[in-house]
């Protein structure tokens, strides 16, 4: 069993090595006709960039990294030369950001461009990629099932290996997490090879779709694979993985073997599929659990404009996200707790849930973290009300977004800096890149604006709540340990109070590594106090028993 989990890690590691090593490999050509729309596409009236970007691109072969290079140097040149000018003509100034222009301007030419054997070879491409990282994950996993022994508990090591306690293989982890998201936030452009690796089940399914709901084909009907749809296509891909993990390490607890399946369900189907198949009947791509505020660009002009433009199907899209944040979340909250979505539905929870599992030990517990989370979360939300109140003003006011609204700020601005800080830096670089480093739940915690919602919900009137028997408690500490929210739940625990801390997503970690069945999630009835009230724990040491004895003969 053992040779069989070296294999797996061998084939994980060349996987790897090949997908990130193909980012400083392969060649670019630019035809004409691709510069050509490139530069209508984009709307570039620049006479000098035009000529000069011809004459240095067109059917030339080089790296994504000279492609790009020579792009970036050539606008430059040429905002110079028209500022120079005695009358600048702004609407030739090619507007750069470090941020935006790799993903805006570059990427779809270079996308368009690629040649050479990652193009010619695409299912190889794959397997070698994928192929190689799924089949070697699930070697190092499956022979779990026999070398952990028999069901229950099992966490034995966490703190003394290098991945999994802030040691050398954590923090390597943890850059290449966050150099990826980087590149795929910002720099598209540079990994135009990994995203070749899925452009075979792209349009796999795109056919799939149309033959199978007989959709009529157009010319030049293909689906080539986007850097989103190759995130999508890794983020199943690797709670997949993990979710096999899940199931053996806790096989022995009902709740979390139903719990991984039903949030796998979701990611798969209505975070990725149904959005894609969505997109192969030209409509509006639409994740129907993805509530605002986390789908924070809901209400934006072109989000609305797009979804009515769709007919009768993009109406429901609206009105269903509408009632989706205003009723169910609050009614299911009432009723499960904020569990029903953080631990059920959320693909954010659900990457947390299966990829970050080894790492919920992390999770800080001091009360200065619980300070800090508790201003933190809930300024997120805040901000997100005022962008969203702001942008909502200015759609019925019929104001452009880009007006300046006050202080030299416009509304295009706002949705900007929070799509920039808290939507990729946050979400993504830091809420998923951290795990290693802050524990698995940084952004449910610390960041997502749907969670201090919930949490608000949950903490003042639900139904839910984490019942505990003090009476039984040991102290062995794990509950807390292996808290992802940072919750002291050994205190609650104790005292044989009721868990209902807002932060609680009902994971049941803390009550499938008990190992005496203290904790409980629970449905109760919504009495006010009776949620809060500490019950009399009745402790060995308090009492005495010869006195009872005699009392009670």
């Amino acid at each position: 069993m053992k040779t069989i989990k070296n294999i797996g890690y061998v084939l994980t590691f060349l996987g790897f090595a090949f997908f990130i090593g193909s980012i400083f490999t392969g060649t670019y050509k630019v035809t004409p006709e691709a510069y050509q729309n490139w530069i209508e596409s984009k709307g570039i009236k620049s006479e000098v960039f035009i000529e000069n970007t011809k004459n240095d691109l067109v059917n030339q072969e080089m790296s994504s990294w000279q492609l790009s290079n020579i792009i970036i140097e050539n606008a430059k040149a040429s905002n110079e030369q028209i500022k120079s000018e005695k009358e600048i003509a702004w609407d030739k100034i090619i507007h750069l950001k470090w941020n935006k222009t790799s993903k805006e301007y570059i990427y779809p030419l270079i996308r368009n461009s690629a040649t050479g054997w990652f193009v010619n070879n695409t299912t190889l491409w794959f397997f070698i990629t994928f192929g190689f990282t799924i089949i070697g994950g699930l070697l190092v996993f499956l022979p779990d099932y026999k070398l952990l022994g028999p069901a229950g508990i099992k966490n034995n090591g966490i703190f003394q290996h290098s991945a999994t306690n802030r040691g050398i293989i954590g923090f390597i982890t943890a850059f290449f997490f966050i150099a990826f998201y980087f590149f795929l936030y910002f720099f598209p452009n540079y990994i135009i090879n990994p995203i070749l690796a899925v452009d075979g089940v792209s349009e796999g399914l795109n056919e799939f779709v149309k033959t199978f709901f007989n959709v009529e084909r157009k010319p030049n009907d293909g689906s080539p694979a986007s850097q989103w749809f190759l995130y999508g296509f890794m983020y199943c891909s690797v709670m997949t993985v993990f979710a096999v993990r899940m199931f053996i390490k806790y096989r022995h607890n009902k709740y979390q073997m139903i719990r991984t399946a039903v949030v796998l369900f979701f990611q798969i189907a209505f975070a990725f599929l149904i959005p894609e198949i969505l997109v192969a009947f030209n409509k509006p791509w639409f994740d129907f659990k993805n509530a605002w505020p986390l789908n924070y660009t809901f209400f934006f002009d072109w989000s609305i404009d797009g979804l009515i433009e769709s007919g009768n199907l993009g109406i429901f899209m609206f009105v269903w996200g509408i009632v989706l944040t205003l009723v169910v979340v609050p009614v299911m909250v009432y009723f499960y707790g904020k569990r029903w979505y953080c631990s059920w539905v959320c693909g954010c929870g659900g990457l947390a849930e299966t990829l970050g599992d080894p790492y919920r030990q992390l999770s800080d517990k001091s009360l200065f973290s619980w300070k800090i989370e508790r201003w933190l979360i809930h300024g997120v939300l805040l901000f997100a009300i005022v962008m969203t109140g702001l942008t909502l003003y200015l759609y019925l006011a019929e104001i452009p977004s880009w007006k300046e609204v006050a202080f030299g700020i416009s509304g295009y601005d706002i949705q900007t800096w929070y799509g920039f800080f808290i939507g990729s830096i946050f979400a993504g670089v830091i809420g998923t890149g951290f795990y290693p480093i802050l524990g698995n739940r940084t952004w449910c915690r610390f960041g997502c604006p749907l969670a201090a919602y919930l949490g608000l919900v949950q903490r003042f009137k639900s139904r839910f709540r984490i019942t505990t028997n003090g009476g039984q408690c040991i102290s062995c500490g794990n509950c807390s340990t292996y808290c992802e929210q940072g919750i002291d739940v050994r205190s609650y625990a104790q005292k044989g109070q009721n868990i209902v801390r807002s932060s609680c997503v009902g994971c049941g970690i803390c009550s499938a590594v008990c190992p005496r069945g203290v904790l409980k999630l629970e449905n109760g009835e919504d009495t006010g106090s009776s949620r809060t009230e500490i019950k009399e724990v009745l402790l060995g040491n308090d009492i005495d028993l010869l006195s009872m004895t005699k009392k009670n003969d």
